[in-house]
């Protein structure tokens, strides 16, 4: 399923081949919560900014429109119609962000959905039989998201608590591809490392859940409040306790600074809201660093966002009429911004890949990193 193809230092240059296609890694993959973008973005439109692997949650499809109902209607890919890889998180990230709306126990996690209040239970069990209705090429362990910095007596009890729920995880969903009606059989599921921020119950945690032999693994936990040196710190002292052969997937990151120094690090896979959810507010990426296209300065502006940039955006609209798009609150706006900034990040990730491939990536990651997160 993964093969490293090259390494440069930690960095690493791979394939993960799953059932709807084979990914190039470093991969960034494209957040789509609710089977859809925010910014008004269709399946289409994520083969035109060249997104290899979209990411849906389960819980919020859980709550809407239902799992049993994506699952009557073929399964997520016909759902949406996304033909190429899908990653499902497990709703474990909403132990963390709906933190006032929940209560855990060792069976698993009630909630208030967002939506209306109503009792949800969720945990590994049904976390599962929910992806597995979905049909997602990988399937996330359900898990709790620590909150940072937390006493590390409550962080020790959780990542063994986490730990049981991962494998209580793999037997739900092995038993559940053993269906004749199984969406896809051949979903895989990831397991997740947690111990915030405290090195020591990361390596524990890590260890222990190494032993179960899964097809992937990810860094759970980490850019929720902890200063980035810290995050990078936890990634350097996990490499020698992650299997080598397998992906790992750091959840929730970043910047394309964080992208290019976790590549860096050993990182595979990366997903994160803030390029679409920047766009929406008009910051957007360019090679040159970050500007804001509601500033006046780009009022009489008829150059691209980025001149450096082959989106559809750039290569055919100016600064000037996409500021304007903002000030007139039209939708178009965020569909730019978004389209722009996703087809940034995986423009990235691309030459982050042939920079490895040509072992040039420790020049292009000193010549980029820093720019890349300067403010225009």
């Amino acid at each position: 399923m993964f093969k490293i193809i090259k390494k440069e230092g930690a960095a690493r240059r791979g394939e993960f081949t799953c059932p709807h296609g084979t990914v190039q890694t470093p991969v960034f993959m494209n957040v789509g919560t609710q089977a859809a973008i925010k910014g008004a973005l269709s399946a289409q439109d994520l083969k035109t900014v060249g997104c290899q692997i979209e990411l849906s949650n389960t819980y919020h499809l859980h709550v809407r429109p239902g799992d049993e109902i994506i699952r009557q209607l073929g399964g997520l890919h016909r759902f949406m119609r996304w033909d190429g890889p899908i990653l499902t998180d497990s709703g474990g990230f909403q132990v963390f962000s709906l933190a006032g709306l929940r209560k855990i126990s060792e069976q698993g996690v009630l909630f208030a959905a967002h939506t209306d209040g109503r009792r949800i239970f969720m945990g590994p069990e049904e976390s599962m039989k929910i992806q597995w209705n979905l049909g997602s090429d990988i399937a996330m362990a359900f898990d709790e998201c620590i909150e940072n910095p937390s006493p590390p007596e409550y962080v020790k009890h959780s990542i063994d608590r986490t730990a049981r729920w991962l494998e209580r995880c793999k037997t739900a969903l092995e038993q559940l591809k053993q269906r004749e009606d199984t969406v896809n059989p051949g979903q895989v599921l990831f397991g997740i490392n947690q111990g915030g921020a405290y090195p020591a119950l990361r390596v524990e945690h890590m260890k222990r859940i190494a032993q179960l032999d899964l097809p992937g693994y990810a860094i759970g936990g980490l850019a929720v409040g902890e200063p980035t040196e810290v995050m990078y710190q936890i990634i350097e002292t996990l490499d020698p306790h992650m299997p080598q052969d397998k992906p790992r997937y750091l959840m929730g990151v970043g910047t394309p600074s964080n992208i290019l120094e976790s590549v860096a690090r050993g990182v595979d896979f990366f997903d994160c809201v803030m390029p679409a959810r920047n766009a929406r507010h008009g910051h957007l990426f360019t090679s040159q660093g970050i500007l804001n296209i509601k500033n006046a300065k780009y009022q009489l502006d008829d150059g691209p966002i980025d001149p450096e940039c082959q989106c559809p955006v750039c290569r055919r609209y100016s600064k000037a009429y996409l500021r304007h798009l903002f000030k007139a609150e039209e939708m178009l706006a965020m569909r730019f911004a978004v389209a722009h900034n996703l087809y940034f990040y995986n423009n990235l990730m691309r030459q982050i890949r042939d920079a490895l491939d040509q072992g040039r990536f420790e020049a292009f990651r000193r010549e980029h990193s820093e720019k890349l997160g300067r403010r225009i």
